[in-house]
């Protein structure tokens, strides 16, 4: 059943900041949502081998390929190198303008690809197999005068580069798929156009040269801004990772909204041939929370105000509804993501259900009022400008976090077994209120301070008594449960106690022999009533590189990002897991958590080595817990 699907790893990503597309080192394109990244996909192979469609180019001897970005882009190179000659397959989706922050380029739903042929004559196949609606609608395809137009009632999907005498059209069950053979001569190039139209008549598209120069100068015009010279010499010899890692995070990123999606996928599984497959292409304001922050540190300015003016938009559309705030959103805004599953897709190797919508929007989290409040805590202790509306907003979502912080909720793993007293989630809403009370006594904000640090002193009180285990000699999952959970790493990390305190270094080292294996962290070991096992989680793996850097234990930190940098894939890229035992990658990809959190360890390693990095006194560090209060703001 397997034999046929690459690993996770093998995949390098591109994308328009609408949508993102994954291609494979054997050079197929085996999955593009489209036009938006939380639309059907019309290929979408990595999720059904036969069924799912897919768009290949390869050399027709079967030669091994390897892959390259252009550098500080999101613009893919895969080269095929055989006996006959090497042929160089250039990927790119139509981007066009200034992409810092949102709403200044453009981009038609449009992936170009640029054949070239080098060091003598190769033979070039194609395989295009458009499947609209996840497979669910049989793709009509016809040859036309401007090439191969493929359609499902208003779908329409057209391949221009070929010309009638090289393709072939086959039927495939109730779908149809187009076959190509063609020869390019020594230095010649030829260009491939699949583009999307919906109901837009078709039309030729422009040059792809031009359309991948004008993309490849608006990616690197972006790492640019960040820094005259885009350089990231702090991170040494890191610095390409955390290049990629913030280019991932940007691509992830809606232009049009700030919205920043979860991962690009949906269903790839956390355990092979299991249930545990979840739709993550939307946004979840805690991980584009923590995404704003990274982004933020890394001078991404106006992308970081993007994602806060947008959540605090349809934050506070909830609650002049007297709805309490979602959890997760659609990168438009939208509120309604139901959770239904695709029985004509067999699933990744086998990993039944696929699964689109996500049934996590109708639960409560309490971590995300903390997080609301501390991306806009971190904007303006950096003295950057914030809307009035933003900061006349954070008082309610510090009021209705001190009113609910003593609920259960479903915390930040979201286990379907809750909800239950989360540890980490009254650890968040005590630094939400925190961060808000510095803000209101400094004159940012306007509320209730003193109802604020009485609700903040109960919850340090109850989480010292009832949140830590003198038998594991740790802080726990819950209060119902005293299993180890890795999100108590961030215990110091959110200065609800210092680095030197007993608990907290009783804490890692409780979890870094509990729950490490070969290098890698579990979030948890425990039963989250969902069948199956997953593998380790790479955000996880990243707070243990910084809560170890943090203790002044710089060596082994260093050791531990060094085996996390080693296990990205051959283009720097991480997914949700990875297999402790095999390497291999498991869960959504690429993942926004993992690659914040090499950005924030390799923050926190040049501070912990006293090396200068973008945030001198990152949060938890001595200098910012003893930092004086903001300036005065006040009106």
């Amino acid at each position: 059943m397997d034999s046929n699907y690459l690993p996770i790893e093998d995949y390098g990503a591109i994308g328009n900041l609408r949508s993102v597309a994954l291609v494979g080192r054997n050079g197929s394109i085996d999955w593009w949502p489209t036009p938006m990244l939380s639309d059907p996909a019309v290929f979408a192979a990595i999720l059904d081998d036969r069924r799912g469609g897919r768009f290949q180019v390869s050399m027709a001897d079967g030669a091994p390929a390897d892959q390259r970005y252009i550098p500080r882009t999101n613009v893919l190179e895969t080269e095929f190198s055989g006996e006959a000659g090497r042929l160089t397959v250039t990927d790119g989706m139509a981007l066009e303008g200034d992409i810092d922050g949102v709403g200044k380029s453009r981009a038609e739903p449009a992936i170009h690809r640029l054949l070239r042929a080098d060091g003598g004559d190769v033979t070039v196949e194609v395989q295009w197999s458009p499947r609209f609606r996840y497979g669910g609608a049989p793709a009509q395809m016809a040859i036309t005068d401007g090439g191969v137009m493929a359609w499902a009632g208003d779908d329409v999907l057209t391949l221009h580069g070929l010309s009638d005498g090289e393709c072939q059209l086959h039927q495939d069950g109730d779908s149809r798929t187009l076959t190509a053979r063609l020869t390019l001569a020594d230095g010649e190039e030829r260009a491939l156009v699949a583009s999307w139209w919906g109901e837009e008549p078709p039309r030729v598209p422009p040059p792809t040269r031009e359309v991948l120069d004008e993309a490849i100068d608006s990616w690197q015009s972006w790492v640019g801004k960040a820094d005259a010279t885009g350089s990231r010499s702090w991170a040494a010899p890191y610095e390409e990772l955390v290049v990629r890692a913030e280019l991932a995070l940007k691509l992830l990123t809606h232009a049009d909204t700030g919205a920043i999606a979860a991962a690009a996928t949906t269903s790839l599984p956390e355990d092979i041939g299991g249930v545990r497959n979840w739709d993550y292409r939307y946004c979840w304001i805690r991980d584009s929370s923590l995404a704003a922050q990274a982004m933020h540190a890394l001078g991404h300015d106006a992308d970081a105000h993007a994602f806060v003016e947008w959540a605090e938009t349809v934050a506070r559309a909830h609650r002049e509804e007297h709805r309490t705030i979602q959890i997760v959103y659609g990168l438009d805004g939208a509120t309604e993501l139901t959770e239904r599953e695709l029985p004509q897709l067999e699933g990744y190797r086998g990993s039944a259900p696929v699964r689109v919508g996500n049934g996590a929007v109708d639960q409560l989290q309490l971590d995300v009022y903390g997080e609301l409040i501390s991306v806009v805590y971190e904007m303006v202790r950096f003295g950057d400008d914030v809307d009035d509306e933003i900061l006349a907003f954070l008082p309610q979502v510090a009021d209705e976090a001190a009113l609910r912080w003593n609920d259960r909720d479903n915390g930040i793993w979201e286990p379907r077994n809750g909800p239950f007293h989360f540890v980490h989630s009254k650890v968040m809403v005590w630094m939400g209120l925190e961060r808000a009370i510095k803000m209101a006594r400094a004159g940012v904000i306007d509320g209730d301070a003193e109802a604020w640090e009485h609700a903040a002193g109960e919850i340090r009180e109850e989480v010292l008594i009832r949140g830590f285990s003198t038998e594991l000699d740790s802080f726990v999952q819950s209060y119902e449960r005293a299993v180890l959970d890795a999100s108590s790493l961030l215990i110091p990390l959110l200065e609800f106690l210092p680095f030197e305190d007993p608990r907290v270094q009783s804490t890692i080292d409780a979890v870094g022999e509990g729950l490490r294996d070969n290098g890698l962290i579990y979030r948890y070991l425990a039963d989250d009533g969902i069948a199956g096992e997953e593998g380790a989680f790479g955000l996880c793996s990243f707070w243990f590189v910084d809560a170890l850097a943090m203790s002044g234990r710089v060596d082994e930190a260093r050791e531990a990002f060094a085996g996390m940098a080693a296990r990205a894939n051959h283009l720097g890229l991480y997914s949700e897991e990875l297999d402790p035992r095999h390497g291999g990658f498991l869960g959504n990809f690429p993942q926004a958590f993992s690659h914040i959190g090499l950005i924030n360890s390799a923050i926190y390693l040049a501070y912990a080595q006293g090396r200068d990095s973008p945030v001198p006194d990152p949060i938890g560090s001595k200098e910012h817990r003893e930092a004086p209060p903001f300036p005065d703001r006040s009106r």
